[in-house]
């Protein structure tokens, strides 16, 4: 068995380049408004929420952003048999890019880069609906049903993929080591994980560049930048392990 189970939050993306929400230079500190074009009940009740969310996601840095070393590191560690799943609370694609097998990466909140109709979820992808913008459409409906277009990760107030959640369960209740990388662990389900291992009797490891709730919980907190911090610490589990 795998020994290793990892959490990623938007921490590890941000040395690609992809601006975090909570951090010291996160979008909600630079602008709360922020925070309304991912929470569910103001995207579908307000049309102008929805067309900046349209343009936020538009001119997201996630589309030209590459992995670091960090998620290389997580190559690494598959590679070497070591890791179990990757259970990750970002959207932005980078681990399946720096070449994790897509199997093993269980996508929370799932990914930006779908689109799904909110009435008859009906799916396509998010460049259609960008096109669809560029050619004078601020907020397209479903060509199926007319009903309101969404991308395919999970909003603030909707319910998180059940089998995804599942399968996330598992591997934090069997691994040897939880490792947690720069998540504030604070938005739940996916922060529970943490002490859901550490109850199980796995070893958690935090890198995170702030203090989380779960500090005292973990064996080891580490608060190196990520890039630096995270394939020097897998490097040690590997040996270990």
């Amino acid at each position: 068995m795998s020994a290793i189970t990892v959490l990623t939050g938007a921490g590890i993306s941000t040395e690609s380049g992809i601006p975090d929400y909570r951090g010291p230079a996160g979008l909600w500190r630079a602008d709360p408004g922020y925070q309304k074009l991912v929470t569910i009940d103001h995207y579908l009740a307000d049309p102008d929420v929805r067309r900046r969310s349209w343009l936020f996601r538009r001119d997201s840095p996630a589309w030209g952003a590459g992995p670091n070393p960090a998620h290389l590191a997580l190559v690494e560690l598959e590679k070497a048999g070591k890791l179990d799943r990757i259970i990750t609370q970002n959207v932005d694609g980078l681990h399946q890019k720096a070449g994790s097998d897509p199997r093993r990466v269980l996508e929370l909140h799932g990914n930006m880069f779908g689109v799904a109709c909110t009435g008859c979820a009906a799916r396509s992808t998010l460049r259609e609906a960008l096109d669809r913008i560029d050619a004078g459409e601020p907020d397209p409906a479903c060509p199926e049903c007319g009903g309101i277009l969404k991308t395919t990760t999970v909003m603030f107030g909707e319910a998180l993929p059940q089998e995804t959640t599942a399968e996330a369960i598992r591997a934090a209740e069997r691994c040897e080591v939880f490792v947690a990388i720069g998540t504030s662990l604070q938005v739940q389900p996916a922060a529970s994980l943490a002490r859901l291992a550490a109850e199980s009797g796995a070893r958690l490891v935090i890198v995170n560049g702030e203090p989380t709730p779960y500090d005292d919980l973990a064996a080891e907190v580490i608060h190196d930048p990520i890039g630096l911090a995270v394939p020097r610490l897998l490097a040690r589990l590997t040996a270990e392990h």
